[in-house]
């Protein structure tokens, strides 16, 4: 099995991304030890405080935030990062070359029942000259990314990476705290007959989501012909690392229960992200209406809808949305 490092320049990265995304690893091997140490670590439980997202803190959402945002900063590999627990950007080494936007710990109400949660992660080249401290930084589409990928804490520590020559799955081997390749190119089938939602907002979906829903929970009797099983582990990782694995579709759709919130998922550091590793394992990642990576950011908390996995049920699924 082959070490990331040498996989990355056989794909041509430069010596400064490879070191930028090792440092990432760095902070997500430290994360995983503590997830793994659970309550022995003294980590779960939530905070008394909220973030900027209006939700309430975990205390290893704090923990893992604060771990990848001392590591980045201190690296010099960034010129300011965003997270989804920082009310805005944070400056770095203004002569840095990258920017980074993370989610620290995606499914963080995952964690205190020792479920899937992990780390999400959007790597993008930061304009010239640019000031570290202004935000607008990284407010660039999706297609403008040269590495995404998420770490997964589960019963081994994953990690699904992309710098644009396909998406590669690795898994951390805990003796040597080195990431291994197992899987060189992930494949997402182009058809599938598992599905992702969290149908407790179904009441609340858009026709265009309800009729699609309806259709697929008709089974072989219904207009699709074929029987499908739903699946919602409640962490984004977990649920579209399933897809990566074996296909099926995943979906976050526009919905109606807080009028002022009509999306759920962040578009820079985990629609993005997830968009990139999705279309570079051959699948499809859409909002129901535009590509994902199309979308012209407006800000750094901007939120949408998400529709991605295999390439004939997305296309389907957006065909209800026509």
């Amino acid at each position: 099995m082959r070490r990331l490092p040498p996989v990355l320049l056989e794909d041509g990265c430069s010596h400064d991304l490879i070191s930028l995304i090792r440092t990432i690893l760095a902070a997500c091997k430290e994360i995983s030890f503590r997830v793994g140490q659970g309550a022995l670590s003294g980590v779960l439980g939530s905070t008394l405080d909220e973030n900027i997202q209006g939700e309430t803190q975990k205390k290893l959402d704090v923990l893992s935030n604060q771990l990848l945002k001392d590591i980045l900063l201190e690296s010099g590999y960034v010129k300011a990062i965003a997270s989804e627990e920082e009310p805005g950007t944070v400056a770095g080494n203004p002569d840095a070359e990258y920017i980074v936007a993370f989610d620290p710990l995606d499914g963080s109400s995952n964690i205190d029942i020792n479920s899937l949660v992990g780390t999400i992660f959007s790597v993008m080249r930061a304009p010239k000259d640019a000031d570290p401290a202004d935000p607008n930084i990284f407010l660039q589409k999706g297609d403008q990314q040269v590495a995404a990928g998420y770490v997964l804490y589960g019963p081994s520590t994953m990690l699904a990476l992309t710098t644009g020559q396909g998406t590669r799955i690795f898994t951390l081997d805990k003796t040597q705290g080195t990431f291994l390749l197992t899987q060189d190119f992930a494949k997402v089938p182009e058809q599938t007959k598992e599905f992702a939602i969290n149908t407790s907002n179904q009441r609340h979906w858009q026709p265009a989501m309800q009729n699609y829903i309806t259709d697929l929970l008709a089974g072989e009797t219904g207009p699709r012909g074929r029987n499908f099983n739903m699946r919602w582990i409640a962490a984004m990782v977990g649920d579209v690392h399933r897809v990566l694995s074996r296909g099926g579709l995943f979906t976050y759709p526009q919905d109606t229960k807080n009028p002022e919130k009509p999306y759920k998922l962040r578009l820079l550091y985990e629609a993005n992200p997830m968009a990139m590793l999705i279309e570079q394992a051959g699948g499809l990642a859409s909002t129901g209406y535009e590509r994902i990576m199309d979308i012209e950011p407006e800000q750094i908390h901007q939120r949408v809808a998400v529709i991605l996995g295999s390439k004939e049920e997305v296309e389907a699924c957006l065909s209800y949305h026509k």
